[in-house]
């Protein structure tokens, strides 16, 4: 009986057993053929084949690239409008930010006393006058007497010291009469030169006088406008690199008319000359203050703005690379050289943007002769084989010219 239970057992796992094994052996069998593909084989279907990519031989040409530098605007002339006198603000002839001339009446302080001065100074010089006439009479008087010795000399000589006296007396009262006008001419204010009014701080009735932290208003003179803007010790030996001359005022002298760049991004259509504002790099800063100066015939720009110093540099021989030849990562600047065997290799390199966006002036990583690849840098990577396509340099170049 036992033995027969066995039996049937054995039947049932039988088949079951079989199963199990059979599968175990295919998937084996798949594993393996897995494990033995070549990677360079796509999906099984062999290898795949090399493709051509567009190369570009770098050589030397000729480049502009353009130093664009944040900068304010200072006007010609920048006057402090002060008052000389102690009084009240009377009359405001002008508003901010009006357009003056020279010698426009701008205000008026008000101060009694300085009036009253000028009544006394003229009352005191009819007095002193009055002085004066009767010590003429004096000498005339005794002048014959001396003569004919019916009086001493001492009487005549005491006399004229007594006319000179009240000469003095009345010198000093004319004197102290042109002070008194002249404080009343410092109570008119006009402007000493042509300009735009800024902000007024006192209004009519403001106490002022010179010792006053803020002054009246003060007065832009435009004209000319100074557009002033800072350069580190990198930026400026950069810059000196691409001039040419022998020395610092050569090299200035012969930098490119400067375009200035407006607030809203709009090119001011008169170029500027560039100048030293500062013969010295700050040691605080780092940086070396320039200014460039332009006509504002117009009054179109305003002291106080802000606006961007563009200066061109033509550089004579440059590695110039399209930028969609490059690619970024972690920071870097990369393209794909070419190298033995046809094989492309990764390289970072430093670059300086062109004006026109499209291209990259190579300041390093890169020489000429170099070949990089142009396009499809996408599906490239290191050590990859390419079949090399050299492309029309001049196609690629005359859009630098």
């Amino acid at each position: 009986m036992i033995k027969k239970y066995f039996a049937a057992q054995m039947r049932i796992v039988k088949p079951t057993f079989g199963l199990y094994t059979t599968a175990a052996f295919l998937l084996m069998m798949l594993f393996s053929c897995g494990d033995n593909k070549d990677p360079q084989q796509g999906q099984g279907f062999g290898p795949q084949p090399v493709k051509d990519y567009a190369v570009l031989t770098l050589s030397p040409r000729k480049a502009k690239i353009n130093f664009d530098f944040p900068a304010t605007i200072q006007g010609q002339q920048i006057i402090e409008i002060r008052p000389k006198i102690d009084g009240y603000v009377d009359i405001i002839y002008v508003k901010e930010g009006a357009t003056v001339k020279k010698g426009q009446l701008l205000f008026h302080i008000s101060n009694p006393q300085y009036e009253q001065d000028v009544l006394t100074a003229t009352a005191s010089i009819k007095s002193a006058e009055a002085d004066v006439d009767a010590a003429k009479m004096q000498v005339q008087k005794v002048k014959p007497l001396v003569e004919k010795d019916i009086v001493s000399k001492y009487e005549l000589e005491s006399a004229q010291y007594t006319l000179e006296a009240k000469e003095a007396a009345l010198a000093q009262a004319k004197a102290a009469l042109a002070n008194a006008q002249t404080n009343i001419g410092y109570t008119t204010l006009r402007s000493p030169a042509d300009g735009v009014i800024g902000s007024i701080p006192y209004k009519v009735g403001a106490l002022v006088n010179s010792a006053n932290t803020d002054p009246l208003t003060t007065l832009s003179n435009i004209g000319n406008i100074y557009a002033y803007y800072t350069l580190n010790e990198k930026q400026l030996l950069q810059l000196f690199a691409s001039t040419p001359g022998a020395t610092l005022e050569e090299k200035i002298n012969k930098i490119a008319p400067a375009t200035l760049l407006l607030a809203d991004g709009t090119e001011y259509p008169e170029k500027g000359k560039v100048e030293t504002a500062s013969g010295l790099i700050t040691t605080e800063t780092g940086t070396a203050s320039f200014k460039a100066i332009y006509s504002n015939p117009l009054g179109i720009i305003r002291s106080g703005a802000s606006a961007t110093v563009r200066i061109p540099t033509l550089i004579d021989s440059a590695l110039v690379i399209p930028q969609s030849a490059t690619y970024e990562l972690q920071d870097k600047r990369l393209v794909y050289l070419l190298g033995d065997s046809n094989k492309v290799v990764s390289v970072a390199i430093t670059t300086t943007p062109t004006d026109d966006g499209k291209f990259f002036i190579v300041n390093s990583g890169l020489k000429a002769g170099d070949r990089i690849v142009l396009e499809g840098l996408i599906s490239l990577r290191d050590n990859v084989q390419i079949i090399p396509k050299q492309v029309n340099t001049d196609s690629i170049y005359r859009k630098v010219q």
